[in-house]
């Protein structure tokens, strides 16, 4: 079991990791693939680089800068945060489950709109973000979830048991990995959808090819589990899709902390390091207050 378990590999989770590795805990950082780093060209308004740097370089350095201290680094897509009944944590990813005293999330909020006509005005209508959150609302209904990743497998999980039926479109995109982990579990189906219909509600989806499909409700789980989704799952205070936290970091459930994009406010490095190192120093308190 880790003490601190950090999810996202950007300025703030580096920065809690840092701060939490040097106070002798066991720590790990989860990131995936990209950063909102990845997008900044040229970061010129940060202390300590005269000459500027690249948003990838910096997101880089930064990991190795963790590693090197003996922070555990893995890239693994995080697709989900339990508690245990001692009131700690299992981060569940797309290969394992990993226990943990506390919880970082540091990352974006990746809550992702397809461009698709009638999903603003559906929403809250029909049209969903949140499995665990809205399931219960689809007993014994036909639903549509809209992804193409391991998110929306999860998704689909968490709908099975309640829903009548559970569908998978990929909205045009590859989806290879997709198939091979459902394994036939679920229908995929990779046609382009046009139009969400309904009147009050959702009542079905218009494809491209003119075809129409009905449905009760569509779930929208594209890209990767963001700082929303794992607050929705776990019950933590949101304002808008930013997690809620006091001067400390801390979220409303002990243990628990969030620090840069997820909490919004002021996107920049400045404010994710600073939020980042609060969170770290906050759990190493809440960690030696348990171990006394």
């Amino acid at each position: 079991m880790f003490d601190v378990t950090i999810i996202g590999g950007g300025p703030a989770g580096i920065s809690a990791a840092l701060y939490t590795k040097r106070a002798n805990l066991s720590v790990a950082v989860l990131y995936a693939k990209e950063s909102a780093l990845d997008k900044a060209t040229k970061i010129e308004n940060y202390y300590g680089f005269p000459n500027g740097i690249s948003g990838p370089e910096l997101y880089k350095n930064g990991l190795e800068q963790a590693k090197n201290l003996g922070v555990e680094i893995r890239q693994s897509e995080v697709t989900g945060i339990q508690m245990s009944d001692d009131m700690t944590f299992v981060v569940e990813t797309t290969s394992e489950k990993i226990p943990t005293k506390t919880v970082i999330i540091a990352t974006g909020n990746k809550k992702l709109r397809p461009l698709i006509k009638g999903i603003e005005t559906f929403e809250g209508k029909g049209v969903s973000y949140c499995a665990i959150c809205d399931a219960f609302f689809y007993r014994n209904k036909d639903v549509i979830i809209i992804g193409n990743g391991k998110f929306a497998l999860t998704e689909a999980q968490v709908l099975q048991p309640v829903a009548k039926s559970v569908k998978i479109f990929t909205n045009g995109a590859e989806c290879n990995d997709l198939q091979t982990a459902c394994d036939g579990k679920f229908p995929i189906e990779t046609k382009k959808i046009a139009e969400i219909q309904g009147d009050a509600k959702v009542s079905g989806i218009k494809l491209e090819d003119g075809s129409t499909i009905q449905t009760d409700g569509i779930f929208i789980a594209l890209g990767e589990a963001g700082a929303a989704d794992f607050a929705k799952t776990l019950g933590l205070q949101l304002k808008g899709d930013s997690i809620t936290i006091n001067d400390s970091a801390e979220t409303n459930i002990p243990g628990i902390y969030a620090c840069g994009n997820a909490t919004g406010g002021l996107l920049q490095v400045s404010k994710a390091v600073y939020e980042g190192t609060k969170a770290g120093l906050t759990a190493i308190n809440f960690i030696r207050k348990g171990s006394n």
